[in-house]
């Protein structure tokens, strides 16, 4: 399935570079000239997305909780409402497929060290997006806002924890995030590459029954931290 995904996302992307030859040179055709004054616009993206989490500890261990991060993919719809000429706010929602696997230090058995967290979240950002004059073809942006996250394999919701190899986060978290872009006007849409970083509000890591608990016992906070790199489509 991801490679299926993957392999889509190179080929709209391979069409969307192909269509830019040109729109660097010093006098381009301008493309979609009215586009910008519209006042509400559609899209959908693509892209990829690296999760981390940010541990805070009640006292410092020994060693770390080590994170390794694994690259998802997204997907997701677009809305757009121009509030002035240079300032849209955005509303994002998408899916987003992760994984991060965590490894504890002090076990002697691989089961009972390594944490596996798949995490499926439906991401539901709202944006203030801060543009430049238009140059040619070419405008770039920044963007911030809030979001809230609902992970659909949070395993908030069962009475197993670590002791039985669940490990287990809140459903829904809040956040904020900071980016920024380029929108790139071709001959028959806009396409807008851009990177924004995710950083996690509020503690999600629901600690284990047993408060002495080898795997929860010294968090004091568990946060996520995400990077994306989204390919959105006008």
């Amino acid at each position: 399935m991801k490679k299926l995904v993957y392999f889509t996302l190179f080929l709209l992307c391979f069409q969307s570079f192909a269509q830019t030859k040109g729109i660097f040179s010093k006098d381009p055709i301008i493309n979609l000239e009215n586009w910008d004054k519209q006042r509400v616009y559609w899209g959908y993206f693509l892209g990829f997305n690296s999760y981390d989490f940010k541990i805070d500890y009640i006292n410092p261990p020994s060693k770390n909780i080590a994170v390794r991060t694994v690259t998802g993919f997204n997907v997701g719809l677009v809305g757009d409402l121009r509030l002035q000429e240079y300032i849209n706010l955005r509303f994002e929602p998408g899916m987003y497929y992760t994984e991060r696997d965590l490894t504890f230090s002090g076990f002697t058995k691989q089961t009972d060290a390594e944490r596996p967290v798949k995490s499926t979240y439906l991401h539901f950002p709202l944006l203030l997006k801060f543009s430049s004059k238009r140059v040619g073809n070419v405008r770039p942006f920044i963007l911030g806002g809030v979001s809230s996250t609902l992970n659909l394999s949070s395993n908030s919701k069962t009475q197993e924890d670590n002791y039985q190899q669940r490990f287990r986060v809140k459903s829904w978290t809040n956040n904020y995030e900071v980016g920024f872009g380029i929108d790139l006007y071709l001959e028959y849409f806009k396409f807008s590459p851009s990177i924004r970083g995710v950083f996690g509000m509020n503690d999600e890591l629901i600690r284990d029954n047993n408060p002495n608990s080898p795997w929860t016992g010294n968090i004091d906070a568990l946060k996520t931290r995400a990077v994306f790199i989204n390919f959105t489509f006008h």
